[in-house]
């Protein structure tokens, strides 16, 4: 099965994640430099929130260059992510509306790491496809932060009913990682090619 039509799917799906997202964002009524900070705090959730997207879409791309083919199997584990992620308007806006309290502020914890085991699980589908010694596992390696993310999920999730924004800050840290230019893919590819026959 070609992969080009769950890419271009995926691809609609977290644009309009992103803006569902953006349309959360009010213009103040006023025109001034203060009501620009009464938006401020919807301002930085939207900004967590599409920067994980963009985590996602930046990945999930450099994942499926490494997939030669795709199978029911990758079709539904691929929509199990994309529903994760397609829940972030929705996780964003609550935590948001209520000032970062505890429930909102845990559910949005849960979302990020719902979305994590998904994003695994669909890795963990295409590998086995390909066989521990495919391109994408050989690729992936040990994958450190792709295990320190959900530690830092429930950390947050936990930290949550606590003190909220101890929760926001492990979720922004699991996101600061992860901009970090991750390049063993891109590595992968230029040494090897995207088959792995090198």
């Amino acid at each position: 099965m070609n992969k080009s039509r769950l890419e271009a799917f995926s691809d609609g799906v977290l644009a309009i994640v992103i803006t569902i997202m953006v349309l959360e964002l009010r213009v103040p009524e006023e025109s001034s430099w203060g009501a620009l900070r009464d938006v401020a705090p919807t301002f930085l959730t939207y900004l967590l929130s599409f920067v994980y997207v963009g985590i996602y879409w930046n990945n999930h791309h450099h994942m499926l260059q490494l997939a030669s083919k795709v199978n029911g199997a990758v079709l539904w584990a691929n929509l199990h992510l994309l529903f994760w992620l397609s829940l972030l308007p929705f996780t964003t806006s609550w935590m948001d509306e209520t000032g970062f309290d505890p429930v909102p502020t845990a559910l949005y914890g849960i979302d990020l790491l719902l979305a994590a085991v998904a994003y695994f699980v669909l890795q963990r589908t295409l590998i086995n496809g390909q066989g521990s010694d495919g391109p994408l596992a050989q690729a992936v390696g040990r994958d450190w932060k792709g295990k320190l993310s959900p530690v830092l999920y429930l950390a947050g999730i936990l930290a949550s009913f606590w003190v909220p924004y101890v929760g926001v800050a492990a979720f922004v840290v699991a996101a600061l990682i992860w901009l970090v230019p991750d390049r063993r893919v891109e590595r992968f590819v230029a040494e090897h090619g995207t088959s792995g026959r090198g």
